[in-house]
């Protein structure tokens, strides 16, 4: 009855929604279902509203390095190996917020980041979270596990481009299970100065969320946002409009980087 109606699912699959084996995912699946609540003369509704909601992977799309800089990968792929991690990371960042906090001098002083992460194969145990400086040798900044996992490796590359940590998850994270995690980056006294913000992803994001927090006193004069992809750079100015923070939303983002840069016209 089903296959008149166009619908061609397997007795297979019909047997393993029955026994509760397998439910329904995707858009034929659902239709299916909502065929068998007409041919049964069942309320509509009456099967999908008992699915509730999913974690399935759904398309996750490719996996890259999210900046166009080839040198910059290489020595990503240092960290991941000194750290004892696959690359590319197979896990996947649903949702993010990533806050910076600038002090009243105009330079980054404190960022906090939230993510609900994804297993896209396997079994996941731990992650790295890096921090990158194109171009630019810095020391290790500290970065500190806040929730959801710890601490289980530090690396900094010799170019002093690329800092990182393996964030060790609290339970390990099956495909396609999530968990939400936390960590912070703050910054060592002789620290060079930052005056830019971001975050980037290498798979695509449901949603990433970057705010800049400016010190009252430290109010920009210009602000320019960069996107950053495997295609190339995006660069956009913007303005505060009598805030004191910008904040940038970009849902369906990624691989890339979104964030942006400032400096003030009083030479600080």
């Amino acid at each position: 009855m089903l296959r008149a109606r166009g619908n061609g699912v397997s007795m297979t699959t019909l047997s393993y929604w029955r026994s509760g084996r397998r439910r329904p995912e995707g858009v034929q699946s659902l239709t299916a279902l909502a065929d068998i609540e007409i041919l049964l003369d069942l309320r509509a509704g009456a099967l999908t509203g008992l699915l509730g909601s999913t974690n399935r992977t759904g398309p996750v799309g490719p996996n890259l390095f999210p900046i166009d800089e080839q040198g910059l990968e290489l020595a990503v792929i240092d960290a991941f190996d000194a750290m004892g991690a696959e690359y590319p990371d197979t896990s996947r960042e649903l949702t993010t917020h990533s806050i910076t906090d600038v002090d009243e001098h105009g330079n980054v002083s404190h960022c906090t980041t939230r993510s609900i992460i994804q297993s896209t194969v396997g079994t996941v145990r731990s992650i790295p979270f890096l921090e990158l400086t194109p171009g630019e040798s810095t020391p290790a900044p500290i970065i500190e596990a806040i929730s959801g996992g710890r601490i289980s490796a530090r690396y900094s590359h010799p170019s002093g481009e690329v800092h990182g940590v393996l964030f060790e998850l609290d339970v390990p994270l099956a495909a396609p299970d999530t968990a939400i995690v936390e960590w912070s980056v703050d910054f060592p006294p002789g620290y060079p100065a930052q005056r830019d913000s971001g975050h980037a992803v290498a798979m695509k994001a449901r949603e990433l969320l970057v705010w800049t927090r400016f010190h009252p006193d430290a109010l920009p004069d210009r602000i320019e946002e960069r996107v950053d992809t495997p295609d190339g750079v995006i660069t956009t100015a913007l303005d505060l409009g009598g805030r004191h923070s910008v904040h940038q939303v970009r849902r369906a983002f990624g691989p890339g980087a979104l964030g942006i840069s400032w400096s003030y016209d009083d030479g600080r």
